[in-house]
């Protein structure tokens, strides 16, 4: 089963994307706002101090002398210039000296807030910090590649790490808007920037089998309730490390294509995909839970409703093969459905 962390809509997490994006930008930039801040309290003590000397009686006090260098920056500070030649010099240094920073931050602040991408490693974690109930795929090679499409095709949402900043495929990956990591998956922050703390499942399928298994077991310290599956290239060590630590699946990559661990990550118990009328199809097998909507309906509203083929329903001790269309589902039954895999996505959705 899977942890209990409730998924966020899409409207909700790009609006937190965006809120924790600006403060990532605002920290970043927190150098331009000092300065600009240093400028105006200091330009605005130093014209008190001159003018206090000079015998003016304006400006009265810190506060208005501060308030009075905010107006000279942005040149709003009065037609009447001091009588002292020291003082003049502010109204022409603070403006220059003041817009010169606020214009350059404000440039760059700009330019990174609508250039996301550009920005690189920072986004890629506001991003991932954004997602709960989700997968990590750590390994970004063909077959993690492959498990990462497979995954995007079933419309999961899942996190990458990579460490390999040159890895061929990060910008397809990237390009459906999944956030990678670049990092050592065997480093605790790294996989916390991925959010393995809030994910149900975590897929590692680097070419290490030893570096595997220490990504496996600290995955489980950060998140001990997360659903583990490892690529494994040697049957027999793969049935001991899944006996011996607890892990939910450890598959030899030479008997396991990347669907399969693509259905693995999803909760999906799928059938290796046929090929029928040029249609990809696959079986696979649901449990009706209590309170799915999709109990209480007969098998004939299920298939038209999915476009999909219910091939075997089994009801405590007994089981009927191509159960009849006005035959009424219940919870706890089971369910063999054979259909494409954006039928079988609907129908898991429906389910949970």
């Amino acid at each position: 089963m899977r942890p209990p962390h409730p998924r966020r809509p899409l409207w909700v997490r790009r609006l937190a994307i965006t809120a924790r994006d600006v403060t990532i930008l605002l920290r970043q930039f927190r150098g331009s706002l000092l300065a600009f801040a240093a400028t105006v309290i200091g330009g605005g003590s130093l014209f008190f101090s001159l003018a206090q000397r000079a015998g003016q009686n304006h400006p009265a006090n810190l506060i208005e002398a501060w308030y009075l260098a905010l107006l000279m920056v942005f040149l709003q500070a009065g037609d009447a210039l001091p009588a002292a030649w020291q003082l003049e010099l502010f109204y022409f240094v603070l403006p220059i000296l003041g817009l010169a920073i606020l214009s350059q931050g404000a440039a760059d602040f700009g330019l990174l807030l609508f250039n996301r991408r550009a920005r690189g490693e920072a986004w890629q974690v506001a991003l991932a910090q954004t997602f709960s109930n989700h997968i990590v795929i750590i390994g970004l090679g063909h077959l993690g590649f492959r498990v990462a499409r497979a995954l995007h095709q079933l419309g999961e949402s899942f996190v990458a790490i990579e460490l390999d900043p040159e890895a061929d495929l990060l910008a397809q990956v990237q390009s459906w808007d999944v956030p990678i990591i670049q990092g050592d998956a065997n480093k605790y922050d790294v996989l916390r920037q991925a959010g393995i703390d809030r994910a149900h499942t975590v897929v590692i399928v680097t070419s290490d089998d030893t570096l595997n298994l220490q990504i496996a077991i600290h995955t489980r310290a950060v998140n001990p309730k997360i659903r583990t599956i490892v690529r494994l290239f040697d049957d027999d060590f793969a049935r001991e490390v899944r006996i011996a630590f607890g892990i939910t699946a450890a598959y030899s990559a030479s008997a396991l294509a990347a669907p399969a661990f693509a259905a693995a990550a999803a909760d999906l118990d799928l059938t290796q995909p046929i090929d029928v009328g040029g249609r990809s199809l696959s079986m696979h097998h649901f449990t009706l839970r209590r309170g799915s909507p999709l109990a209480e309906l007969t098998v004939g509203e299920v298939e038209r409703a999915y476009d999909l083929s219910i091939v075997l329903l089994r009801r405590e001790d007994r089981a009927e093969l191509h159960p009849a269309d006005e035959l009424r589902l219940a919870a706890g039954d089971q369910i063999s459905v054979f259909a494409d895999s954006a039928a079988l996505r609907r129908l898991n959705r429906v389910n949970r």
